[in-house]
């Protein structure tokens, strides 16, 4: 397929003038009532009762880290107390920098109107500045009432940022591979939190059997986690309401425990309050002391979970819950487990099940596993999450996303990854074995996402807080000074299970920048060939064929301009429908887009050509319902925008349009239009906006079609009504290009290998847009077609 030369793109002749205002961008008032995402205020008791539902969402995973910490810090066991004292020492104020002070004080307000995690990061910086690498938004989109941003005074420093980010392709491609990154491996702790968590709680079988195999705690641990996997499709509406006193409940009784073993066995570890105990553990010199960095890292998993399952509490509400219960009690249990190892050092590798008294063994260890079960079910929900999210953006394959929940919006379900999920699961789980070799895999992923957000929320600060650069640097000097350490000591350990995060990070990676590349090559590709709105009308308001009674629903990825599949369709087929619309469906950085804001509508070219365009919008949260009628949806919105035309143009004071020709040089002829442009008229409603353009009369002679066109009478409101009633009545066709896309024969072997075989095996085993958007088989027309890109 012949490539688009950069003199045809930008020969910005007469003809491209007259594209331009036959096809003008879609324009919305600017008076839209806005109601912008603000932290509500909440009543005490309101606040109160959030607080308490966020446990059983926000804080599982990080509130079962006790049951693996001190294990994967001594695993070889303990010799000096002093080493005991010393990592507790670092617990406690590595508890307090990153979870309470970074992420809990600072990260947590860095959500896009409620929603967390990378994503999320990434979304408010594509609003607030041009670094999306797929330039599908227009200025209409910032009217969302979901949309926020921030303007800047010309000099600022925020200006400076913005302009430095926009400046170049490759910094826009630097920060997606970030937010890759991070997403990937935070796909990653998908995989190991359910892995471990369930292992080390079902360890506890084993504690009062010590003759019990280590086989047996493995297969309990597998048939748990199959159990959990195989019940998500059911969702957790039912069951959620479990979970917060379930996690409350776990939090009680491992301060109750924690305190009890201060006081039974060594209430000298309290010592370690004191920070100097952190000094003397790594001044004595051993190398232990910093391997042991990575399971001193393993006190803060779920910290990053916690930002990604933001879900909507009130930032206030997760600070108190925080604050008053999952911290004090998180340092109660450490503190007691450090206590009961000074007195036993033989039993480091299960001192969390043999601390608790014998009378509550069986209640505690019951409890365990049920808080395991919740803090491995909100990883797996947070990854669910973070796929919808990534396949919004175009950096995803197309995946069955399902609702699994009538009340909330973000109750999600994916069967493809929740499979993919359980295999890797299990097979971590079973291949292990251990609790050591998880957490050591476990500790570098976790350690890769807190670097990945620590960078992001530099512009974030800058661009959207507009904080004052002190500020920022004081914030990634001491996340930084906190997090290398733990990143070098994680990284040591490749060998002893490191690894794993690593491949699948590299994995997902791989096929998210695959996808997104071909993706925006793709895009691109179609805005050079889209076809000219001269050459449409040149074919007349029959476009050249036969109209045939029907509409048509052409689909596309351009929201202005008519794409290339249109002219491949017309010049092959020798029919068209009687009204044609073009749809684009389009994914915006917002979490989502309004029922009622989420089409636009408008006319393209004179009314005797029956072509109109819908833009359908959507959010990176919002959801394609399998109840949702798509093409009821797209005919209802279609119908009312000609009514409402019709309302305008009874209030329409503009003069004509005419086309006149112009003699150029080269003898060549050009369009030019002439008239005033306050016939392009606006209109907004709860359904939908659309504009409306009075009808393009060719004159008299026009090079375009014949010597004699006279001034086409535009139908009257009720006519056209009955004319798209009846070609609705005749059938809807829905018109989808089945794309191929290869590499060019000039490309390197590596952009071909990506191209030609992980995208198309990746195409190939992904979802249809025709089944994403619920089109009857039977009303479903592909067109093929080559794209070289």
């Amino acid at each position: 397929m012949a490539s688009i030369s950069d003199s045809e793109t930008t020969n910005h002749g007469s003809i491209w003038d007259l594209d331009q205002n036959l096809d003008q961008p879609m324009d919305e008032e600017a008076s839209r009532l806005k109601t912008m995402y603000t932290e509500k205020k909440f009543s005490s008791i309101l606040l109160l009762r959030l607080a308490f539902q966020s446990l059983g969402v926000v804080f599982g995973d990080l509130g079962t880290s006790p049951l693996y910490v001190f294990y994967n810090i001594f695993p070889h066991g303990v010799d000096d107390d002093e080493d005991v004292i010393g990592a507790l020492s670092l617990i406690i104020y590595t508890l307090t920098l990153i979870p309470l002070m970074k992420y809990v004080f600072v990260v947590l307000r860095a959500n896009d109107n409620g929603q967390g995690g990378t994503f999320a990061l990434y979304s408010l910086l594509c609003r607030h500045a041009k670094v999306s690498t797929i330039p599908n938004q227009h200025k209409t989109d910032e009217e969302l009432t979901t949309y926020s941003r921030q303007t800047y005074e010309e000099n600022s420093l925020a200006a400076k940022v913005k302009r430095w980010l926009e400046g170049h392709v490759y910094k826009k491609n630097c920060l997606l591979i970030l937010v890759l990154i991070g997403t990937c491996t935070a796909i990653g702790d998908g995989i190991l939190t359910p892995a471990i968590s369930v292992l080390s709680a079902s360890g506890g079988i084993r504690v009062q059997n010590q003759k019990m195999s280590t086989d047996v705690v493995v297969v309990v641990a597998v048939i748990i986690l199959i159990g959990l996997f195989s019940m998500q499709h059911y969702g957790t509406d039912k069951v959620g309401w479990l979970f917060a006193p379930i996690v409350l409940l776990w939090f009680i009784l491992i301060g109750t425990i924690g305190a009890l073993n201060i006081h039974k066995y060594n209430s000298s570890v309290l010592k370690a309050y004191n920070p100097v105990y952190i000094y003397r553990y790594f001044r004595r010199g051993k190398s232990e002391s910093w391997t042991s960095l990575g399971g001193i890292m393993l006190s803060i998993t779920g910290t990053e979970a916690l930002y990604a399952d933001l879900c909507h509490f009130p930032v206030l509400a997760i600070q108190i819950a925080f604050t008053l219960v999952v911290f004090p009690c998180l340092l109660l249990a450490y503190t007691g487990q450090a206590a009961y190892i000074i007195s036993n050092k033989d039993h480091v590798v299960d001192a969390f099940y043999r601390s608790i008294p014998d009378t509550i063994y069986w209640p505690v260890f019951i409890i365990a596993t049920l808080a395991a079960i919740v803090a491995s079910q909100a990883t797996i929900s947070a990854t669910y999450s973070i796929i919808k999210q990534a396949l919004a953006l175009g950096c995803f394959p197309r995946v069955s996303v399902i609702h699994t929940s009538k009340k909330f919006l973000g109750q999600i379900y994916i069967p493809d990854i929740n499979w993919v999920l359980m295999i890797l699961c299990i097979a971590v789980t079973a291949g292990f074995k251990n609790q050591s070799q998880i957490g050591n895999a476990y500790g570098t992923a976790v350690v890769i996402v807190m670097l990945v957000t620590t960078f992001l929320m530099v512009p974030i600060m800058l661009l959207v807080w507009k904080s004052h650069w002190i500020l920022v640097v004081i914030f990634i000097v001491l996340s930084l000074m906190v997090e290398l350490p733990y990143f070098t000591a994680c990284i040591n350990k490749v060998d002893q299970g490191g690894w794993v995060p690593l491949v699948v990070a590299t994995t997902c990676f791989i096929i998210m920048y695959v996808w997104h590349f071909c993706t925006v090559k793709r895009y691109e590709f179609e805005m050079h060939s889209k076809v000219s709105m001269a050459w449409i009308l040149g074919l007349g308001p029959s476009l050249g064929l036969v109209r045939v009674p029907g509409i048509g629903f052409v689909y596309t990825e351009l929201a202005s301009g008519v794409p290339h599949i249109f002219s491949h369709f017309i010049t092959n087929l020798p029919a068209i429908h009687s009204v044609v619309v073009f749809v684009c469906v389009k994914y915006l950085p917002v979490y989502t887009v309004p029922t009622e804001e989420r089409f636009i509508v408008k006319r393209i070219g004179p009314k005797n050509f029956h072509m109109f365009r819908c833009v359908a919008r959507y959010g990176y949260k919002d959801i394609h319902k399998r109840d949702d009628d798509f093409e009821k949806m797209l005919l209802d919105r279609l119908l009312l925008f000609v009514r409402l035309e019709s309302m305008m143009d009874d209030y329409s004071d503009s003069e004509d349009f005419t086309m006149m020709e112009e003699k150029t040089q080269g003898s060549s002829n050009a369009l030019l239009l002439t008239g005033k442009a306050g016939s392009n008229t606006m209109c907004s409603t709860g359904d939908l906006s659309y504009s409306s353009q009075d009808s393009i009369v060719p004159a008299a002679k026009s090079p375009i079609r014949g010597n004699s066109l006279t001034r086409y009478s535009s139908q009257t409101f009720g006519d056209e009504l009955e004319f798209l009633n009846r070609c609705k009545d005749a059938g809807v066709v829905h018109i989808l290009g089945n794309t191929v896309v290869h590499a060019r024969p000039d490309s390197g072997i590596i952009k071909k290998v990506a191209v030609n075989y992980v995208f198309a095996f990746l195409r190939k085993i992904c979802r249809e847009n025709s089944v994403i958007f619920n089109v009857p088989h039977e009303s479903l027309l592909n067109v093929g077609q080559i794209y070289y890109i």
